[in-house]
């Protein structure tokens, strides 16, 4: 095999300037890192400099898991083609993921992406119901295309993006930190209500002639909205108030599935055994990255969109490689007690994040579950105004100390925790370290963290990009 040429990281930014699209963004624009390998949770750059990746909920059971590549490199050896063709392997593996989910979700289409399986499953609930409108949440993430963008107020809502559809209904993402309904004014039981009672609405505003609720679609904890967790019952009161308006409700398990959350394997589970979505869409973690992604639903709705008459074909999607890969993955969680390390790791990062709370008052709030963590940090307790530039700056310094670890939220104020489930102990403990570190160094210095990150990552058009994370000015 040919040995590709190695070019310094200067040329390669040049190149990248040249030939890649100008709003595919990168992580640290003022700084990027140039990553030649992985292993396990840890990063490469091109001087042999190791990362921390607290990043990437990709690789789900780490960076270049042997056992994962020994099955793609054994079937790509052997075979690989397109699905029309019957083979074992992607039925095998149909059988055992859906092995894994309630009953009633026991048929699968398997595409290339999270975006994909999200654009199929409106496909599916519109086929299924013959109505068309979608409630979605405030600051939801689903996609890329244009179906998706469409339904992703973290998208149209921001610059570039075309505004909210007349078919599309955005409910109040349940936030009880610093949503609508919160904690400091209501008990978990009655934000439930109160957020629920919002979707109710929303279906009841969409029954106009011609109208009509087709689908309710939420990640099972929200993402891009800040690491969210959703109060206890909120699913199962949405979940029966969309089915009586006659839609039908999917659960977006693209980024928070396959064992992250540790006390169950699809984190719709957390919410009650009684809580059943009629769609899930799976993606980035279910390959290790590879692009192999599903829909799983019932038989009824998969039926419903059969009965159309349009064929349904994917080139890649469930080929014998990507389902080899995908089985691996599925090995390595359990024979290596993934989820049992998600929880012991996750409850020992979060048990450790509240100690230094009491030590630094800029950590407001510290949530999630599992190996799916988030740090809201603000400027005062009371009135939880968020800390923006400080979360931006703490993102900075701890790739400095070679830790990556993004922010995120409506007000990019919060840190994201969501690496590879193999992550252990002693990463833990690295993680913490320098985030005490970096906490102490922002307070001993007093120093004015907003004017620092302006000066040094003013970006192009009014925005600054630090980080991963992109601030609107200050000022």
């Amino acid at each position: 095999m040919a040995t590709r040429q190695i070019i310094s990281k200067e040329t390669t930014l040049e190149l990248r300037k040249r030939h890649i699209g100008p709003s595919c963004k990168l992580f640290y624009k003022d700084d990027p890192i140039k990553i030649l390998r992985a292993s396990g949770v840890y990063m490469y750059d091109e001087l042999g400099g190791r990362y921390l990746d607290c990043i990437n909920n990709v690789c789900h059971v780490g960076h270049c898991n042997p056992y994962v590549v020994s099955a793609a490199m054994q079937q790509m050896a052997a075979l690989n083609t397109n699905t029309r063709f019957l083979h074992d392997n992607i039925v095998l593996y149909a059988q055992r993921l859906v092995s894994t989910f309630p009953k009633e979700l026991s048929v699968c289409f398997f595409v290339n992406s999270g975006s994909e399986a999200n654009d199929l499953a409106i496909r599916l609930a519109r086929a299924h119901t013959g109505r068309r409108d979608v409630v979605t949440l405030d600051h939801a993430y689903h996609g890329h295309v244009s179906s998706l963008i469409d339904i992703s107020p973290y998208m149209f809502n921001r610059p570039g993006g075309q505004g909210q559809q007349d078919w599309v209904h955005v409910a109040p993402v349940p936030d009880v930190y610093r949503g609508t309904y919160r904690d400091d004014e209501f008990t978990a039981e009655e934000c439930a209500e109160k957020y629920a009672d919002e979707v109710r609405r929303l279906c009841d505003e969409a029954a106009r002639p011609g109208g009509g609720v087709a689908l309710f679609v939420a990640e099972s904890m929200q993402s891009c909205g800040g690491q969210i967790v959703f109060p206890p019952g909120y699913l199962r009161r949405v979940y029966s108030d969309v089915r009586a308006a006659g839609g039908v409700c999917q659960a977006d398990e693209v980024q928070v599935g396959f064992g992250r959350v540790g006390s169950h394997m699809w984190a719709f589970q957390t919410q009650g055994d009684d809580v059943v979505p009629d769609i899930v869409t799976l993606g980035k973690p279910m390959g290790n990255g590879h692009p192999v992604s599903a829909v799983v639903t019932t038989r009824e709705i998969a039926e419903s969109f059969g009965a159309k008459g349009m064929q349904y074909f994917n080139t890649f999607g469930g080929n014998p490689v990507s389902a080899a890969i995908a089985d691996a993955v599925l090995d390595v969680i359990e024979n290596d007690k993934l989820m049992e390390n998600a929880t012991r790791i996750g409850d020992y990062v979060r048990r450790e994040i509240n100690s230094l709370r009491e030590k630094h008052a800029i950590i407001g709030d510290v949530r999630g579950q599992g190996m799916f963590l988030g740090v809201d940090l603000v400027l005062d307790r009371r009135t939880r105004a968020p800390a923006t530039a400080q979360a931006a700056y703490i993102s900075r310094r701890l790739k400095e100390e070679h830790v990556l670890l993004s922010c995120d939220g409506p007000h990019r104020n919060v840190l994201k925790f969501k690496p590879p489930l193999v992550f252990n102990l002693d990463n833990a403990k690295e993680l913490l370290e320098k985030l005490d570190k970096i906490m102490t160094e922002m307070e001993a210095a007093e120093c004015d963290v907003g004017a620092i990150t302006r000066r040094l990552y003013k970006g192009v058009r009014g925005e600054y990009y630090t980080a991963g994370c992109t601030l609107l000015y200050l000022t």
